[in-house]
């Protein structure tokens, strides 16, 4: 896909916020020093008095957006997903999901894309950490277009909501004018009867890519966009995995927790199907370019390929 048109999630997130400045006049965004790399700079060159840069204190920004929220204001926290969801958990839970306050995080720099920044910055819990907080919304954009609808839906939504960004420029695939963005509900890709491959975030175009290959076998994939990992859309997992008997998930981050581990929770007790999770198999990450990082734990075209052919014979 080299010629299909690239662009990271994180710059999309900084485009949709100083897209939307103008028209939500409550928007608020805080940043911990980090405006350039998580793009909030974008932000705040259109609208200086609405940004905060509250220095490397993550937690203490939580703090800050908190009592915003409760003033009438729509408050965004944004940081790398290691400090946003990690360092901050606590107060994320505690300052944001237990009041259930109207504040948005906007976590950039997730999972293994970010290379060569190695492990300790490599966030692949995010998303589990995120979905075992009450009343949280949780967001996985798949695109530039994607990223840009779910910032704007995430504005709009009352109540906290999690949208993790990543760091690498990734393939343009919503670009449709018959997208649409809906929180809490999947996007039918590709119909297919012999497996159903459950994607999010930047694995979703490496299971088109692998859903191609597999048809050239012989092997008919369907392949569903969830970019809400929670709430999840149930009715349409369900519907898929009566459809195919199979189910197989893929994400960018650990197979415990996240987007496989939302999906078994719903067909182990809804309609149990054989289902493969692929991401990162309990393990860390490791320092090396973003394409490389991808390759090699098989979240590329190529790898869901070889593990879903295997899965289906």
């Amino acid at each position: 896909m080299a010629d299909v048109k690239k662009i990271a999630t994180r710059e999309s997130y900084g485009n949709a916020l100083a897209e939307c400045g103008a028209e939500f006049s409550d928007l608020v965004v805080l940043d911990a020093d980090l405006a350039g790399a998580t793009k909030t700079g974008v932000f705040k060159k259109a609208f200086p008095d609405r940004h905060i840069d509250c220095g490397i204190a993550e937690c203490n920004m939580t703090g800050i957006a908190a009592g915003l929220a409760t003033c009438g204001k729509i408050p965004f926290i944004s940081s790398f997903a290691m400090f946003a969801a990690g360092r901050n958990f606590e107060q994320v839970r505690n300052s944001i999901g237990y009041p259930h306050l109207n504040v948005k995080i906007g976590a950039t720099h997730a999972g293994i894309t970010v290379g060569e920044d190695g492990a300790t910055h490599q966030c692949n819990e995010d998303v589990a950490l995120m979905r075992t907080i009450p009343g949280m919304t949780v967001i996985v954009p798949s695109d530039d277009v994607e990223a840009k609808a779910a910032v704007r839906a995430a504005i709009e939504f009352q109540g906290p909501v999690y949208l993790r960004f990543g760091r690498a420029a990734v393939p343009v695939i919503n670009d449709t004018p018959d997208y649409k963005f809906e929180i809490g509900k999947g996007v039918l890709l590709r119909e297919g009867s012999d497996v159903t491959i459950i994607a999010s975030g930047i694995t979703v175009s490496s299971a088109l890519e692998a859903a191609e290959m597999l048809a050239a076998d012989g092997i008919q994939a369907e392949v569903i966009n969830i970019h809400t990992i929670k709430p999840l859309d149930e009715e349409l997992v369900l519907a898929s995995a009566k459809k195919t008997g199979k189910v197989v998930t893929a994400e960018e981050h650990t197979v415990i927790g996240g987007l496989g581990s939302a999906v078994c929770d719903c067909l182990s007790e809804k309609h149990p199907v054989p289902v493969l999770r692929i991401g990162m198999q309990d393990v860390f990450g490791e320092s090396g370019s973003a394409s490389a990082l991808v390759e090699k734990y098989g979240l590329d075209g190529k790898g869901i390929y070889a593990k879903v052919k295997d899965f289906v014979k």
